[in-house]
Formats: structure tokens, C-alpha cells, sequence
């Protein structure tokens, strides 16, 4: 397959200093970029399904930072301020909690699939402690946050629920990489099945601030079909992600020119 590389990761940093030295060192971190095109092998070339790999981390990495956001908008705490405040972690190391999270949550795929969650988790150890090189100075912070980062990591599958905002946030976003036919449900490409019809009926995928609740998830879709990736993936990860009741989701299909409201929970 193509190497593809995680070497243009970009996701905004909002000014946090901490995530811009972190996304410098994902960029250049050697071993992080192989797992990635590995994950990818394990995941198109021999499983056949779609892609688990560098373009699949940046998406997830830039909702699950686009979602904490709003939360901080409206007055909701990263867990790890809320129980680690007393080590002087402030709302910014949320954020790399979170982006570190959608790096490396699915780089258990290079061993195999099959509960490549737990094996995430016990592969990201020592990465997580490169990557926080130049960042973390106190022992402490960095062991707090290599922990926090492995919960998250851990937790992103169903049906094991976060324990923390940061790997609700992180579980979620992993659902959101769902636009033109990049779903969440592994389907084999090139084949005909609900699956993939309900992959490219996803046309757009919108992280907005919610109207009754923090959160808004706008889903516009270009036939019924989409809705299969909605209630078989997204609404189970929102379901088992213990923040439910910080989102809504909204369902649309286009309509001639306009929209119509398909779903909402």
C-alpha cells in the first residue's frame, strides 16, 4: 500500500503551547508514523476494510479537540483538571490528553483487530513518554497524564464506558470520522452491503454548539441509508461514552434544495 505518513498532522492549537511542542513531535517521531502504516496494512491490505491509519487519527483527533472545546465554552472541566487540579493541570492539558488519545487509539491494529483497544494501550507506553519529551518536565505530571491517555485509549470501544470527560470526548470523535464512505463500521471496500451504502450516504459531519445541550452533532446525508451508521455505530459510542447527556444529534437528508430533519436523539 501507499506508506502515507502522519508527518502534515496539523489540528489547531488554539494558542496551547503544549499541543503545538506535541504535534511537532508526532510529526517527526519515527516509530509512531510505521505503527500507523501498519495498522493501515493490518486493516486494508489483509483485513480488506477501511483505514485505521494517519488520515483516520487527524480526524479524530481534530473532533475529539473541536468537542472538549465547547464543553470548556460551557463551563465543563477536563476530568483530568477536576481530580488532578492539586498537580496544577489546567484545561489545556486536557487537550493533549485528548489528542494524544486519537493518535494512538487504534495502533493495536498492527498486532490485530481483535481487541486492538487493549493492545493500544499497552503499545502506547512508550511512545506516549517520547512524545511528551520536552513538554512534561515533572515526573508526576507525565505519569498522570501516560494513565489518563491510557483510559481513553482503552475506553474507546463499547462497551467499556469512560470514566473520564477526556475518553467520552475521545470515544465519540473516534465515531465522527464518517464522512464519503470513511465509516467507523469496518465494511470490506469494494463491495455492495448496508454497510457501504451507509457509508457514502454520509455527506457531512458537523461538531456544533448544541441548542439543549453542550454538544451538537449535525449529520447531513444524501439518502436513508445513512442512517444505519447513525443508530449501529455513533449512537452505541454516545450510548457507553458516560457523557451522553452532553450531546444531541441531528439527522438530515437532503431534499431537493433544501433539508429535512430524518432523526433526532
Amino acid at each position: 500500500m501507499k506508506k502515507e505518513k502522519i508527518s502534515k498532522f496539523n489540528i489547531p492549537s488554539g494558542g496551547n503551547k503544549r499541543l503545538e511542542k506535541l504535534m511537532a513531535n508526532i510529526r517527526k517521531d519515527e516509530v509512531l508514523n510505521l505503527l500507523l502504516r501498519m495498522s493501515n496494512i493490518t486493516a486494508i491490505d489483509r483485513m480488506g476494510i477501511n483505514d485505521h491509519g494517519p488520515v483516520h487519527v487527524r480526524i479524530v483527533a481534530n473532533a475529539a479537540l473541536k468537542i472538549l472545546r465547547i464543553f470548556r465554552q460551557n463551563g465543563i472541566k477536563p476530568s483530568l483538571v477536576k481530580n488532578y487540579g492539586d498537580y496544577g493541570f489546567k484545561d489545556e492539558d486536557g487537550e493533549v490528553v485528548v489528542v494524544l488519545a486519537s493518535v494512538l487509539h487504534d495502533i493495536g491494529h498492527v498486532i490485530h483487530r481483535t481487541g486492538h483497544e487493549e493492545m493500544s494501550t499497552v503499545i502506547s507506553f512508550a511512545i506516549i513518554d517520547d512524545l511528551l519529551k520536552g513538554i512534561y518536565e515533572e515526573i508526576e505530571k507525565r505519569t498522570i497524564l501516560k494513565y489518563e491517555v491510557a483510559h481513553a485509549i482503552y475506553c474507546h470501544e463499547p462497551p467499556i464506558v469512560p470514566l473520564t470527560i477526556e475518553g467520552g470526548v475521545v470515544k465519540v470523535a473516534d465515531a465522527l470520522d464518517m464522512e464519503m464512505g470513511r465509516a467507523r463500521i469496518p465494511y470490506r471496500i469494494g463491495t455492495v452491503s448496508i454497510h457501504s451504502v451507509s457509508a457514502m450516504a454520509i455527506k457531512k459531519v458537523s461538531i456544533l454548539k448544541g441548542e439543549e445541550k453542550p454538544v451538537k452533532i449535525k449529520i447531513l446525508m444524501s439518502n436513508p441509508a445513512g442512517i444505519f451508521q447513525v443508530d449501529e455505530l455513533l449512537r452505541e459510542k454516545i450510548r457507553t461514552s458516560g457523557i451522553k447527556e452532553m450531546f444531541e444529534v441531528e439527522a438530515r437528508i437532503t431534499k431537493g434544495r433544501g433539508e429535512e430533519v430524518l432523526k433526532k436523539y
